[in-house]
């Protein structure tokens, strides 16, 4: 209870009904008074530095917004960029692979003529060297056998004959031979 309400129940004026909300004139007067004082000192002094500080942070928020959308910006830029040097990685690699590709199937195709010139050599060493074993088979042949069959007639005969006629017949047939060999390999 206020002391004003004290004051009136002590002197018996007592408000009764719709008059108990109704403060009285002095208090609306005194209430008005303060209202206003404390408005205007808000208006006066609080309210420019409330301004202030909102202005100053609605500042800072638009220049963080700015911020953002350069941040934003950049980063789509350099998003772009990173897409582009990988796209342009991705291709370099692709055509090393080609060349890598393309080399590999020369050096191949090179060691592969390479290899066939060497085994061409081989075997081109190897028929020379068999054609010179076999032209000495056939010399040491028709030597052992001219001497063989001089040997023989002249045991049949039981004279010794002319070496070089007979050395002569001996060639002969021993081609002869050879020619009805060939004929018959060949058959």
């Amino acid at each position: 209870m206020s002391p004003d309400m004290i004051r009136a129940a002590a002197e018996g004026d007592v408000p009764e009904g719709i008059d108990l909300f109704i403060p009285p004139l002095y208090d609306i007067f005194w209430g008005a008074v303060m209202f206003v004082a404390l408005f205007l000192i808000f208006w006066k002094y609080v309210l420019p530095s409330l301004k202030t500080t909102l202005e100053a942070r609605s500042d800072g928020i638009e220049k963080k917004l700015e911020q953002a959308e350069e941040d934003r910006n950049e980063a789509r830029a350099l998003l772009e960029q990173y897409r582009e040097q990988l796209a342009e990685a991705r291709s370099e690699a692709a055509k090393i692979r080609a060349d890598a590709q393309s080399d590999r199937q020369s050096i191949l195709a090179e060691a592969r003529a390479e290899a066939q010139e060497a085994a061409a050599a081989v075997t081109e060493r190897a028929q020379a060297q068999l054609a010179a074993e076999a032209a000495q088979v056939r010399a040491t042949l028709s030597r052992d056998v001219g001497r063989l069959a001089v040997e023989l007639a002249e045991k049949v005969v039981g004279d010794s004959l002319d070496q070089q006629r007979v050395s002569g017949t001996v060639d002969r047939f021993i081609a002869d031979l050879e020619t009805a060999t060939a004929d018959g390999t060949t058959r």
